[in-house]
């Protein structure tokens, strides 16, 4: 018998490893998700696939064994497994709801069913690489002031710990009546350091319990049904958060309702994986009365309007997009307006932003200033009177 190659060896072992049932990954954590970047990553490459005209089984090991060992290869070879025993691509993927959310799988359903499985992933990947670059602009965006802002919080701890106790050594010195800001910002200083109080630094420690208590205060009133419109609320009537919020929001309805419309996923069912989809209690109460108004026979336009979220000029062209038969088109085309707009929003915001935190932090910084070097200069007032 002729000796095997190592490349005939290779992948007799590589169809071995693929034949084998998959092992879940241990993890100490339970009900693992996957990141929009890989999920975006992968419908990219299987739209490319798929419109090569390759077998969807296929296609699936093709994605898998270039995948890294990890919990989104072993959902991956959990799906191959499923398709190759003959289940549709769609209930394969709905079985794993941490990586295949109700709208991606809907959308896959729809392509089966309509036979165009390879258009709706290119939809599909369309409209995932555009989500993830909206969600990138905003958090990139939002970066520089956090870190502008926490230096500054860092420079003014040090300031405080570290540079007024020597000042207070001076002034002990010196001795005399020290001006009332000065004594102000001793007594913050000492407060901090915990001088007087129970243990070392315990008013940085209280700072640090107290902020930890507003967080899990803030989750457990926005876990509740009440707060949780009572934040969605406030967050699109805030100056300049609320312009912000409200056109993210409109853009991702836009895109997401457009794309399963296109995709041919019927109306209400559509509504309903929007509706799911939003983090919004105000838009979703909206969603839900288009809904019933659809069931009862009326248009998608005026609920929309009644939200107070969407603007006059997206209502009417949401209406006639119903009245064409393009509604489809219409919000696709609301959804490019509003994702630049969104950078438009974001660059707005930034620019008032940063000079906002340089505005606050010089005045802090000035006070701190003016407090420290007034005693000094009484003191040069005297010398010179003196002398």
């Amino acid at each position: 018998m002729a000796q095997k190659t190592s490349a005939q060896t290779r992948k007799e072992a590589a169809l071995a490893e693929l034949s084998q049932p998959a092992k879940k990954p241990r993890s100490i954590l339970g009900g693992k998700k996957v990141g929009d970047k890989p999920l975006t990553l992968f419908t990219s490459q299987l739209a490319i696939l798929q419109d090569a005209g390759l077998p969807i089984v296929r296609c699936l090991k093709i994605l898998e064994g270039q995948m890294k060992a990890g919990y989104f290869k072993w959902v991956l070879a959990n799906v191959r497994e499923d398709v190759e025993s003959g289940s549709p691509l769609s209930d394969a993927m709905g079985k794993h709801p941490g990586v295949f959310d109700e709208l991606y799988v809907n959308m896959v359903k729809a392509g089966e069913a309509g036979g165009v499985l390879d258009t709706i992933l290119n939809r599909l990947s369309e409209f995932k690489e555009k989500a993830e670059r909206l969600k990138k602009r905003i958090v990139s965006a939002s970066v520089y002031p956090m870190v502008v802002f926490i230096v500054a919080t860092a420079i003014l701890f040090f300031i405080m710990i570290f540079v007024v106790p020597k000042f207070e050594e001076v002034f002990a010195q010196m001795g005399g009546e020290l001006p009332a800001v000065t004594k102000v910002l001793q007594r913050v200083s000492s407060w901090l350091l915990g001088k007087g109080g129970p243990f070392p630094g315990a008013g940085v420690v209280y700072i640090l319990i107290f902020i930890v208590l507003m967080v899990v205060a803030f989750r457990l009133v926005k876990m509740t049904k009440g707060g949780k419109r009572f934040f969605d609320r406030v967050k699109l009537r805030m100056p300049l958060i609320g312009v912000l919020t409200r056109k993210t929001i409109v853009a991702r309805f836009s895109r997401t309702f457009g794309t399963l419309i296109q995709s041919g996923v019927p109306i209400l069912e559509a509504l309903n994986i929007v509706r799911d989809s939003i983090d919004n209690v105000i838009l979703r109460d909206a969603v839900t009365r288009v809904h019933d108004a659809i069931r009862e026979g009326e248009n998608i336009a005026r609920p929309l309007g009644e939200s107070g979220i969407f603007d006059d000029i997206v209502v009417n062209m949401i209406d006639v997009g119903e009245e064409t038969g393009e509604l489809d088109k219409m919000l696709l085309k609301v959804a490019d307006t509003y994702d630049e707009e969104v950078d438009l929003a974001v660059a707005s915001f930034v620019s008032v932003l940063e000079p906002l935190l340089i505005v606050v932090m010089g005045i802090a910084v000035g006070f701190i200033v003016v407090a420290l070097f007034l005693p000094l200069l009484g003191i040069v007032e005297k010398i010179g009177q003196g002398g």
